[in-house]
């Protein structure tokens, strides 16, 4: 979703962002009597754009801006983890107070709001083309969609706004039923799909939403109702496990082991049916990979994470922030590769914390490429230049980066392109030593600490891993494999040769999520679909590679409302279980 060149109309619409004290309701209507109406926006296309625009811009004026997102989506999961200050809270499952819950609750709802303004206005002009507007009512119904999405994973029952605050004059809603809400959503989808220009049309704007965007998260928001509606005792494995073993008072890291979880139910879900969702599902994916709703194709592995090709086909939503704009930027690039002290420099003066643990990195074989090009593997910080040093990942590289085991025994002479450098290659057992991605590296200046970044929400990879899945749990393997491997073979893996039973593609589907989707917000929510999520998280007996708790209970299932939310709204008289 490209912004920067959007900026100047949404500011008409988003004339301030949401206080963390503040409960929904009263934001809402102050925004509401602050607002510009319609009598000031042209009954034209501009006037259409101004409207689309201001629902965009919620996304970095009001979510990403403050770095919440998309850590609030991505650090409570078995894989991720970084230094203690940055994970003691969201990263331990701390989640009461959290200052990004905050902003997870009212961020999404004011982008509601501002789409069901979005669409009252534009519905009623006049002046322009039927297509033209249904387009952008179909680009505001499914950012509506989205925002949904994005809460009923997380929170469960939530309240529906019908309207905006300005036309209803309150946001006091009861909390409806989980499938209440994703009736909702699909209905939206369903609409802003056959509304939408497909992104081969003509009049299609680079950087939006298109009818394949909508096709496409349709079938993932059918396969997550239809994975979680699965039946309890339904079976998943998962490669984890502790991440180390002592010997001799050292720590040793250890590989992952594969361990047979048995699904629980996942509430609010239990009445739905799986194989007709999972039916719907691979519907919707398919007509994705037919090219119903526009042509799609993956990216080559080298390509995909350059910035430049943040627009290719792949791509199908996503947020693009600008670099060095108060208000229209993100910490992405920070957290997950860190800055530089001096563009161009090799020392890295700050960032670079979130990384993905040794269980995740060693679910690959060794020549993939998302191992291979997609982890950070000698990097230097500032503070290493004054005695030559620098980090290497993972420790099995011991030998060839500095020709010791991890024992500190020599073994050999290390690697010639190591050894000419005649830097200080060190290891340990810290968060300074993860498995860093490389996903968001790529900026036009890497010494700038907020630099441009594409943070992707549906790709056209987990389109065909959503038609795996469902195709594997109608019963057709070998369906489910061929699409399975036409992800592995874009990044130089292993390729499938026969499928195996159902269960044994479920967790093999499910781990190369782990493995494409690393550091993109998902791993949290395919365990808390799949109900395998406190068997995952325990699994990892305590505290993970860099010292991060790990043990999870029921109440983690859920987050927590935002307390202001529940003092003011009387509607909402009680928080999910386990938070006060």
């Amino acid at each position: 979703m490209k912004f920067n060149k959007l900026f100047s109309a949404a500011l008409l619409l988003t004339v301030a962002t949401l206080p963390l004290t503040t409960s929904c309701d009263d934001y809402l209507k102050e925004k509401s009597e602050s607002f510009i109406g319609p009598d000031q926006v042209e009954d034209s296309k501009e006037g259409v754009d101004m409207w689309v625009t201001g629902v965009y811009s919620n996304w970095l004026d009001d979510m990403f801006r403050w770095s919440e997102f998309p850590r609030v989506l991505e650090m409570d999961a078995d894989y991720i983890s970084g230094p203690d200050w940055l994970f003691s809270s969201l990263g331990a499952g701390n989640f009461q107070g959290e200052s990004a819950l905050d902003k997870m609750w009212k961020g999404p709802y004011n982008l509601i709001n501002d789409a069901n303004m979005a669409v009252r206005y534009i519905s009623q002009m006049k002046g322009v083309d039927e297509a033209y507007k249904n387009n952008a009512i179909g680009e505001c119904y499914f950012q509506e969609a989205f925002a949904y999405f994005l809460l009923v994973r997380a929170y469960g029952p939530i309240p529906y706004m019908a309207e905006d605050v300005s036309n209803s004059g309150e946001f006091m809603h009861s909390r409806r039923p989980v499938a209440e809400i994703y009736d909702h959503i699909i209905d939206l989808l369903t609409k802003a799909s056959s509304m939408m220009y497909t992104r081969d049309n003509s009049n299609y704007k680079t950087g939006h939403v298109s009818a394949g965007s909508a096709a496409g998260l349709l079938a993932k928001v059918y396969a997550t109702m239809a994975s979680a509606a699965m039946p309890a005792g339904t079976e998943v494995t998962v490669r984890t496990g502790a991440p180390y073993v002592t010997e001799d008072g050292k720590k040793h890291y250890r590989m992952p082991t594969a361990e047979t979880f048995k699904k629980t139910a996942v509430e609010g879900y239990e009445n739905m049916d799986a194989q007709a969702l999972y039916k719907k599902a691979a519907e919707w994916a398919k007509k994705v990979i037919d090219g119903e709703y526009g042509s799609y194709e993956l990216t080559a592995y080298d390509d995909l994470w350059k910035h430049s090709h943040c627009h290719d086909a792949e791509m199908m939503w996503g947020v693009e922030s600008t670099t060095g704009d108060a208000t229209y930027c993100t910490g992405v690039h920070s957290y997950y590769s860190g800055y530089k002290k001096s563009k161009g420099s090799p020392f890295i003066e700050s960032g670079g914390w979130i990384g993905c643990t040794n269980n995740w990195y060693h679910l690959f074989d060794d020549q993939d490429y998302r191992i291979t090009k997609g982890v950070r593997h000698v990097w230097r910080y500032y503070y290493q230049e004054e005695y030559n040093g620098a980090f290497y990942y993972p420790q099995s590289w011991s030998v060839k980066i500095t020709g010791m085991d991890a024992d500190g025994n020599y073994v050999r002479e290390p690697d010639a392109e190591y050894k000419k450098t005649g830097m200080n290659y060190q290891f340990n057992q810290s968060s300074e030593c993860l498995a860093f991605t490389t996903k968001y590296d790529d900026v036009d200046d890497d010494a700038t600490q907020y630099a441009e970044s594409f943070w992707p929400f549906l790709r056209y990879a987990d389109v065909l891993l959503i038609y795996a899945e469902a195709e594997n749990e109608l019963g057709n393997s070998a369906e489910a494999m061929r699409y399975l491997n036409i992800v592995r073979k874009r990044s130089n893996a292993t390729l499938m040769e026969t499928p195996g039973t159902k269960t044994a593609m479920r967790s093999t589907i499910l781990e190369e999520r782990a493995k494409e989707f690393a550091c993109e917000g998902d791993r949290r929510w395919d365990l808390i679909r799949w109900g395998i999520y406190l068997q995952a998280m325990n699994a990892i007996g305590g505290r993970d590679d860099a010292n991060i708790n790990k043990a999870r209970t029921d109440r983690n299932l859920l987050y927590p409302i935002p307390t202001d939310e529940i003092n003011v709204n009387d509607s909402i008289n009680s928080n999910n279980p386990g938070w006060n």
